[in-house]
């Protein structure tokens, strides 16, 4: 397997509130995470580095050989250590008040993969020369789609788009959705809603089967991203599932 991530703070954001990780350990089981930070005066930066330092910290001491089940649970106890941790900092930082952070994690084992998520960053799978999403974005408007109240063009546009259901440090108790993904896939890309909100899905498609080795094409997609206007943070995590893909 071969993976490559990177962030960039975008075009219009004087700092980066994103984090991102990509951990193999010797079992040739992979994390990939992206948390996606909000909150003022750096408090979303803090929220995002809680989440993802944890989950590396805890991957590597803990992770090793799991049966899918015990892998679910484990990432569920994740979640619930990272939300108490982030409320603990803001009790003890009052200034931080309204912190939090998405959470897009894939786990990939010889014998299953799994994505969790809770917010609007994403998951995607490539197969058979087609990217997939995975995740669902636990955001207003998607709940208004969803509903019938709105369809997915007006949904691009919406003056609330950005608006979440669901957060680290936002909601408690919190849950993460955990969809079980089908062995048969080719590559698995995380991000921010910093490259979903610049790019069409069918964009972010044909940079991935387009030419160039795995690190020109996730600087090509950030590099999309800011060309059309860089909004936000952009994070990218790609992985390619067989030696010597292109």
């Amino acid at each position: 397997m071969r993976s490559f991530y990177l962030t960039d703070a975008g075009k219009v954001r004087d700092h980066n509130e994103d984090s991102v990780l990509i951990v193999h350990n010797s079992e040739n089981e992979v994390l990939m995470a992206i948390a996606d930070g909000m909150g003022g005066h750096s408090a979303g930066e803090v929220a995002s580095s809680i989440a993802i330092s944890y989950l590396g910290k805890h991957f590597n001491e803990s992770f090793k050989n799991m049966s899918k089940v015990d892998a679910v649970n484990w990432l569920r106890d994740s979640v619930n250590e990272i939300n108490s941790s982030i409320f603990t900092y803001e009790r003890e930082h009052p200034e931080s008040k309204g912190m939090g952070t998405t959470l897009v994690t894939a786990i990939l084992t010889p014998k299953y993969i799994l994505f969790g998520n809770i917010g609007d960053s994403s998951g995607f799978v490539m197969k058979d020369g087609h990217l997939h999403k995975v995740t669902y974005d636990h955001t207003l408007v998607n709940l208004l789609v969803s509903a019938g109240e709105l369809t997915k063009e007006e949904a691009k546009d919406h003056p609330k788009k950005n608006v979440l259901m669901k957060a680290l440090g936002a909601n408690d108790p919190i849950d993460i959705d955990i969809f079980d993904c089908d062995m048969e896939i080719d590559e698995v890309l995380l991000c921010s809603d910093g490259l979903t909100n610049m790019l069409e899905e069918d964009q972010i498609e044909r940079v991935l089967l387009g030419e160039g080795d795995i690190e020109d094409k996730v600087i090509k997609l950030i590099r999309k991203a800011n060309n059309r206007g860089g909004t936000d943070n952009i994070s990218v995590a790609y992985l390619q599932r067989k030696e010597g893909e292109e």
